[in-house]
């Protein structure tokens, strides 16, 4: 009999030892607001907010109930941007990281 696991154990797994990866998948979240793709973004900062600072933690840095934030940060969650700057900024202190856009033109 084959063992599986969830693909959320694996990633948070990764993302706690390999800050390289936990910051390609901040890099991945914002590009896929950017590019008008924001269900996927929403899942990939929810699995980085486990892997990472956690939902409780985060409610405290943005005074933000958890349950609202997993509620934005769901497949169907509506975060204002607001919300969604201060979900960011968390991240980027606990990563320890900048985050820079830089334009490509569209082909």
């Amino acid at each position: 009999m084959a063992l599986t696991r969830s693909y959320k154990h694996t990633i948070a797994e990764r993302a706690q030892r390999d800050p390289e990866f936990a910051q390609g998948l901040l890099d991945e979240a914002a590009t896929l607001f950017l590019n008008g793709e924001p269900e996927m973004a929403r899942i990939i900062l929810r699995d980085l907010i486990n892997a990472t600072v956690g939902f409780e933690e985060l409610a405290k840095e943005t005074s933000k109930p958890s349950k609202s934030l997993h509620r934005m940060l769901s497949a169907k969650g509506n975060p204002s941007m607001d919300n969604l700057a201060a979900i960011f900024a968390v991240i980027r202190t606990t990563l320890g990281v900048d985050i820079q856009v830089h334009a490509v033109p569209a082909h």
